[in-house]
């Protein structure tokens, strides 16, 4: 009867031993591991060295020519030494980090309008190339909300057109496109400040083309040229 007491005793013993182990000890060799899993497998970590790759880097060098998503290609140089293109101001690489209204859309607590940068042509083009990329997938090619987006389950896609946002300042169309709102995401990490004035740029453009429109929007030098052609 002896003998079996302290035969279940040294098992007990040893099973709290294999499940408690040596607390605080250290040893100069790696434990046993009776299931070691996946803990081991052979993969790349960052910033770690590796000896897969002949450079003996674990992170690879970004191809040449790649930019960080958002940017802008660099601008050559004119011949001059001048910068000549580059200083066009929507196409510095510029996200955010101002507390002016050109970088939050706001003038003191209230929200703001008007464009902080020259309208112009050019700039209503760019406008419409980014509203193409980022915005016309959800909200159309016009801006009446019909996008591609709609037709695969996204709802409550607003129409540019509505009176909501014909009366909506400048500055919080800003704002929405920076942090989003209810189901749009935020794009202020993937369109540059001078881009998202650009698309709003576009977007006033649209709204008249829907009718909002009067001869007293057409610029002075270009009404005097369809006056001439249509005396």
């Amino acid at each position: 009867m002896l003998k079996y007491f302290f035969s279940i005793f040294v098992l007990v013993v040893l099973l709290l031993v294999t499940v408690a182990g040596f607390r605080g000890q250290k040893f100069q060799k790696p434990p046993i591991e009776l299931f070691p899993d996946m803990d081991h497998q052979p993969k790349v970590k960052s910033q770690v060295p590796s000896t897969f790759y002949s450079d003996g880097r674990g992170n690879r060098a970004p191809i040449t020519g790649t930019v960080p998503l958002g940017y802008a290609m660099p601008q050559h140089k004119s011949v001059d030494g001048s910068a000549g293109e580059s200083q066009s101001p929507y196409k510095q690489v510029h996200f955010s980090g101002g507390v002016g209204y050109t970088d939050t859309g706001k003038m003191g607590a209230s929200w703001g309008t008007g464009m902080p940068i020259e309208v112009t042509p050019e700039f209503i083009a760019r406008g419409q190339e980014r509203f193409n990329i980022s915005c016309s997938v959800c909200h159309g090619a016009t801006g009446a909300g019909n996008g591609i987006a709609g037709k695969y389950g996204l709802v409550a896609i607003a129409n540019l057109h509505q009176d909501r946002i014909l009366q909506m300042a400048d500055g919080e169309i800003f704002n929405t496109i920076t942090h989003g709102k209810n189901t749009m995401m935020g794009y202020g990490d993937r369109i540059q400040v001078q881009d998202r004035w650009a698309i709003i740029a576009y977007i006033r453009a649209l709204q008249k083309s829907q009718g909002g429109a009067t001869i007293n929007d057409v610029p002075a030098t270009e009404r005097a040229k369809l006056e001439s052609q249509n005396p």
